[in-house]
């Protein structure tokens, strides 16, 4: 058995060195870091080893040669150095009132001024900030590095509360703008955080930070590659081969599928999610690791603030210029979605600038929409789970009326708000049912104008259905024939089912369906 012993939730190079815990090498890359420039800003979606990097760049201006023994850095560099380091982790708190960051950077500060001196003049904390890295300086005589983690926790916690995100904005914009007046005394800088506040956010002043999120240079500073795994993890896959009865080329095969693919530059290798793969190995089997550490509720708020329609989620087109930047206003939920991780890079348009995004990977895609069906039906998260067993049950015995009876119960006493925009909601809602039955089986689904046209697949049936809102179930069917949607069928020899469904605003829900066999 492998005598490795993973880094699950630990975030601590000392810890992960002195204790012996697995590291895969990045020191190299940080080195190239620290050597090419001084300001910068690192943006990947949590659990991706931005704290971890943090913690290795403190470790190294903190001149500890002995905990790089055997790692690139050790051959790069000659003098190590120990600099006065300011290290801020806004992770720690629950963002909910002003007060909370401001006693979070109060404790902060207080404790920087027992190392370096206080001066009773700077009342602000912008002010202490700046004589804090002013007599750190002067005291040591090195210039000062500054580490600041989850710098956007803050922000994220407060999207859809303007006031409290004004506020915590007018805080932090002075604050981080002391590393612009002090440039003098300080020698490095790196900030991280999940999103990138645009404009006009807490950055403005600080026009001297590098933006390595989507920099090919820097692509798999956090992550995994593929190349890694094989040079790190050879034996441990074959063990996970054996441990799940599969052959070595399929594990590799199900590790890429299930958490690879995240793509933060176009046209780079893909990387895999570090928190999903370690536990894999841990654990010794797949699982949805990355998603059920943490839940997007307020993604999901966004989605449904903004009206937006979850088909467009897997094959969305945008610029550089919308996945750069999140603008505390705005009324796009896509930015978000991708800096957060649920989307990335799939493909990239040279002559428009544009990139297509989709579902990194099986664990985020089928965690994700399994996340939003209890938000979206009337179903409540325990039972979410179980109603999608017995959908995919339901059409695999080809009992459809029970299935259509189910998707009933989904509509129901569905909310005014969503009145407004039904043909949207009533499509999300067969968006995210279909998609989950996808998972099991073989689903075509398409909507244009007023109407959805499906093709569900299973061993012994094929379901050609045709949904209307305010038509008639026999239109639907009609529209079926009379247009040979089931022609690419005709020869196969599984039952076939012709469906029409129509939907009703008056009823707000499915008022008939019938069934050609």
């Amino acid at each position: 058995m492998s005598n490795k012993i993973y880094p699950i939730g630990i975030q601590n190079f000392e810890k992960i060195r002195q204790d012996g815990y697995f590291y895969v090498d990045k020191t190299a890359l940080m080195y190239q870091m620290v050597k090419t420039g001084s300001y910068y800003f690192l943006s990947r979606p949590r659990r991706f080893g931005k704290s971890l990097l943090i913690s290795t760049l403190e470790a190294y201006f903190q001149g500890k040669k002995e905990l790089f023994a055997g790692l690139m850095v050790e051959k790069l560099e000659k003098d190590w150095i120990e600099h006065p380091i300011l290290h801020l982790d806004l992770n720690i708190e629950k963002y909910d009132v002003p007060e909370s960051l401001d006693n979070i950077l109060d404790k902060s500060l207080t404790a920087w001024e027992k190392l370096y001196g206080a001066e009773p003049s700077e009342r602000s904390f912008s002010l202490r900030f700046a004589g804090i890295i002013e007599r750190a300086y002067e005291k040591t005589g090195q210039r000062v590095v500054i580490l600041v983690d989850e710098y956007d926790k803050p922000m994220l916690q407060a999207i859809g509360n303007e006031d409290l995100q004004k506020q915590f904005r007018d805080t932090l914009k002075p604050f981080y703008g002391a590393l612009k007046t002090m440039d003098g005394c300080i020698k490095f800088a790196l900030l991280t955080g999940v999103t990138k506040f645009g404009k006009v956010s807490v950055f403005s002043d600080l026009n001297n930070l590098k933006d390595i999120s989507m920099d090919e240079r820097f692509v798999h500073i956090c992550g995994i590659t593929e190349k890694e795994i094989h040079d790190n993890l050879e034996e441990e896959l074959h063990q996970l081969a054996e441990k799940q009865k599969m052959s070595y080329e399929q594990v590799c095969a199900e590790l890429k599928e299930c958490y690879d693919g995240y793509h933060f530059v176009e046209h780079t290798i893909g990387i895999y999610n570090p928190f999903s793969l370690l536990n894999t190995f841990d654990k010794m089997k797949f699982g949805s690791y990355w998603f059920e550490t943490g839940t997007p509720t307020y993604l999901v708020n966004l989605l449904k603030k903004h009206h937006y329609d979850l088909e467009r989620m897997a094959h969305e087109e945008t610029d550089e210029q919308v996945l750069n930047s999140i603008d505390s206003e705005s009324s796009n939920p896509l930015p978000v979605i991708y800096q957060s991780g649920y989307l990335t890079i799939k493909g990239y348009d040279e002559r428009f600038g544009i990139y297509r995004l989709g579902f990194p990977n099986r664990e985020v895609e089928e965690g994700f929409v399994r996340f939003l069906l209890p938000y979206y039906a009337n179903v409540n998260k325990v039972e979410s789970p179980f109603e999608i067993q017995k959908f995919v049950r339901e059409v695999e015995s080809g009992d459809y009326n029970s299935f259509f009876r189910r998707l009933q119960s989904f509509f129901a006493d569905t909310g005014y708000d969503v009145i407004r925009e039904q043909e949207l909601h009533y499509e999300n809602v067969l968006f995210i049912v279909f998609k989950l039955v996808g998972f099991y089986t073989k689903v075509e689904y398409h909507t244009s104008e007023g109407r959805i046209d499906l093709v569900l697949q299973t061993d012994k049936f094929i379901y050609v259905m045709e949904f209307k809102l305010n038509g008639t179930a026999e239109e639907a069917l009609r529209q079926i024939n009379e247009k040979h949607y089931s022609l690419p069928f005709e020869a196969d020899n599984r039952k076939l089912f012709k469906v029409g469904v129509n939907f009703s605003s008056q009823t707000r829900n499915i008022e008939k369906w019938i069934v050609e066999e």
